[in-house]
């Protein structure tokens, strides 16, 4: 993870490796921490319960050639709520290499963690690929949301992006759950699903851990609507998958608050207050 020549003329190398435990008192700190640009750390802080970290990047964005790799784990007992305060971009590709993010998140047994980053844009001729493992031990308990934008819409920058390249595996004692494999490229068939409901569509992902009896399925189905299209199940065991197609950013964002209220009430759960836009 770490470079002797983490930075050049073209390209930035950074990580994040990150532990949360909690102490006699059973209050939840960071163990371990350590990042490098483009990565930047907020102060973290009990909220309701969770230590609520928000990773913050000070730089433009990601262009072509630059790495990111994310080591992030929620220790035995801990309550770990991890946010951005700002979108995460990528530029228009200078050559055929794409940015890459490897992010890796460990949930140990009896823990809790939330995913919760502001929407990815990537511009007009952007290349991006990421590549994301999570891994749940036994009583293990997870929220995990994606927001992929469809470029700089005021702009007029609609799916013109050159490729985006998703990869996810969740693991769930042991067992692989999910495995996501798909690649976005504007010049073929891939965006056809996007399109077809909305011409400059939002997706959402949502993966969270819940009881089946608990599981808020007649509230999920209210949020189906003109402006959002929405479909959720199960996957294995108390596991299970929110997707959503939304026509904007407002309705994304909105969805998104929504489902939040909607997970944290359904588990019987205090939510932490993010401190910006997504409450």
């Amino acid at each position: 993870m770490n470079s002797a020549f983490p930075v050049t003329g073209r390209s930035i190398r950074g990580h994040l490796d990150l532990r949360s435990d909690v102490r006699g008192d059973g209050t939840p700190f960071l163990s371990r921490q350590s990042f490098r640009a483009p990565i930047h750390l907020s102060k973290a802080h009990v909220e309701s319960g969770s230590l609520l970290v928000h990773l913050v990047n000070p730089t433009a964005g990601f262009f072509d050639g630059d790495r990111l790799d994310l080591d992030i784990t929620a220790g035995k007992s801990t309550r770990l709520v991890l946010s951005t305060p700002g979108s995460s971009r990528v530029y228009r590709a200078r050559s055929e290499s794409p940015a890459v993010c490897q992010q890796r998140l460990t949930v140990e047994s009896g823990a809790f963690m939330e995913w919760i980053p502001e929407p990815f844009i990537p511009q007009a001729g952007a290349r991006y690929f990421q590549r994301t493992e999570i891994q749940l031990e036994e009583n293990a308990d997870l929220l995990f949301f994606e927001w992929i934008a469809p470029g700089r819409v005021a702009r007029g920058e609609v799916f013109a992006y050159e490729s985006l390249r998703w990869e996810l595996d969740l693991i769930a004692q042991g067992k692989l759950v999910a495995r996501e494999r798909f690649e976005l490229k504007p010049g073929d068939h891939s965006l056809t699903a996007l399109r077809e409901k909305f011409p400059a569509a939002h997706y959402v992902t949502v993966y969270v851990t819940m009881a089946a009896d608990a599981w808020p399925a007649a509230e999920l189905d209210a949020l189906h609507g003109e402006r959002t299209y929405l479909g959720h199940g199960p996957l294995f065991e108390s596991v299970h998958i929110v997707r959503a197609l939304c026509a904007d950013s407002l309705a994304a964002r909105a969805l998104i608050g929504e489902l939040r209220r909607l997970l944290y009430e359904a588990s019987h759960q205090p939510m932490p207050r993010l401190g910006r836009l997504i409450a």
